[in-house]
């Protein structure tokens, strides 16, 4: 009894870690490159009642064990980069990567973070930074008379100044890649920094081999799926449900048998 008490509880806790996963990704439905997220569970321990082969006649072997298990618990969080859609924005600064890659972000203690996040700027010192005013790594800087900016689809950006038709080339951005994405360590706004798990970062150009390629004018939208993530949110709605349902059918039999009296 005390047995499935604690089973339905820790299937209680892991619906409730599946719902609050559910809940960041619709949250962030609209944010710019966010990846969603799926939590991954594992069942725990066994207690073994009756192993193989034991019987009471020794010439007959019983061919399964008798086993119970003691419930699941959540061990991980797995964050999936499929590629999300590729919204036209107008404007010039703003990049969406397409395919494989991450641009490059100084943070101010001197790390650097990735992101799929393009939504960039140009700060009072001319420097391209993020929203948060983070640095692009490699720095890029413009001039103070830049009138119009164009960049390619390999990264490579190019500036006219006012009164002049003549383009002049500012730099080029940098993709990184990971051996295993997934590994990456999300610290919020729009930022990766990686781990042992996601192996060191491979730099390279956009559209080179492996590398997917930069478009100006556009943003990456969340990779979240709505009608997915809401028909997830009721088949864990539903499975907490049933765990508490559990709980409440071995109190009852716990209740009845607390009640059963000697005649």
């Amino acid at each position: 009894m005390n047995r499935a008490l604690r089973t339905a509880a820790t299937g209680m806790y892991a619906q409730q870690l599946n719902v609050d996963t559910i809940a960041h990704n619709l949250a962030n439905v609209n944010t710019t490159g966010f990846k969603k997220s799926r939590p991954e569970f594992q069942d725990l321990m066994y207690q073994t009642l009756k192993t193989t082969g034991v019987s009471q006649n020794p010439n007959v072997q019983v061919p399964g064990e008798l086993q119970v298990g003691t419930g699941a618990i959540p061990i991980s969080t797995n964050r999936s980069f499929i590629q999300g859609d590729m919204q036209p924005t107008q404007n010039q600064l703003d990049v969406g990567i397409e395919g494989e890659g991450f641009l490059q972000v100084r943070r101010p203690d001197g790390t650097i973070a990735y992101t799929r996040d393009g939504s960039f700027k140009i700060s009072g010192e001319g420097t391209l930074v993020t929203s948060q005013g983070y640095l692009v790594e490699p720095a890029l800087t413009f001039a103070d008379d830049t009138a119009s900016i164009s960049i390619a689809t390999d990264g490579t950006i190019e500036a006219t100044s006012t009164g002049s038709a003549e383009s002049f080339k500012v730099g080029q951005f940098e993709l990184a890649k990971f051996i295993n994405p997934a590994g990456l360590r999300s610290i919020g706004g729009n930022l990766f920094v990686e781990t042992v798990a996601s192996g060191t970062p491979m730099v390279g150009m956009a559209g080179s081999e492996g590398f997917g390629e930069i478009k100006q004018g556009m943003l990456e939208s969340s990779n979240v799926d709505v009608v997915e993530e809401m028909v997830s949110m009721i088949t864990a709605q539903r499975a907490y449900e049933i765990n508490a349902k559990t709980i409440k059918t071995v109190e009852d039999m716990l209740s009845i048998a607390n009640n059963v009296k000697r005649g």
